[in-house]
């Protein structure tokens, strides 16, 4: 869900730097033959991502939650050169996709793809991440935060995306389907974790970005 109105959300795409032609073909794609579209972090958040992993410089990325792999090669764009985005999907269907556009961009040495679930993946990557990106099934967000938070390294990040969920964060428990009341939990433990500091902000179904502290 998007809560601006539309004439201002196409002020927005018209004062943000195009995507990359790669990118634009990858959003078309993920439109025409992908089921729940709106998944795909798309124009002004891709170049958001792009722009916050140019500005933190990590050497390792965790990605939870590939999709078609746009924001992959959003925070790939950002990088330098000898760094890592690791990604995690259980979607075996969208693999081909995403190697597909990974290789088209050259990036196969710097994003490295996990099939399954990342549960069960996050406790056997053996890396110090600096960014953490979270964008996978909502019911499990508060799992991934404590799951990755040991991982991350002092001063890093850890992003969510989604945690407006539409809205409906903010009705009461009886009416929250199940992604909501994970997003809910999400949200409530982060701004009470005295070992970080957090940003909620509303772009499209909004992102908080998490600063760990110790």
């Amino acid at each position: 869900m998007e809560f601006l109105p539309p004439k201002i959300e196409k002020y927005v795409e018209e004062h943000t730097t195009p995507e990359p032609a790669l990118l634009q073909k990858l959003n078309r794609e993920t439109h025409a033959t992908v089921l729940m579209p709106q998944m795909l972090s798309g124009h002004v958040q891709g170049r958001f991502l792009k722009m916050l992993a140019g500005m933190i410089n990590p050497a390792q990325v965790l990605e939870i939650g590939t999709y078609t792999g746009y924001s992959s090669l959003c925070f790939a764009e950002g990088m330098k050169e000898g760094t890592t985005v690791h990604t995690i999907d259980i979607n075996e269907e969208r693999a081909a996709l995403v190697n597909r556009y990974v290789k088209q961009a050259g990036e196969e040495s710097r994003i490295k793809t996990y099939l399954g679930n990342a549960l069960d993946i996050i406790p056997t990557l053996n890396y110090e991440f600096d960014l953490v990106f979270i964008d996978a099934d909502k019911r499990n967000y508060l799992n991934y935060y404590k799951l990755v938070f040991g991982k991350v390294s002092k001063g890093g990040y850890i992003i969510a995306d989604n945690v407006l969920w539409s809205g409906k964060v903010i009705e009461q428990s009886p009416k929250k389907d199940e992604e909501a009341r994970g997003i809910s939990e999400f949200n409530d433990f982060v701004i009470n974790d005295s070992r970080a500091e957090c940003v909620m902000v509303p772009l499209r179904d909004g992102i908080t970005i998490v600063r760990k502290l110790v």
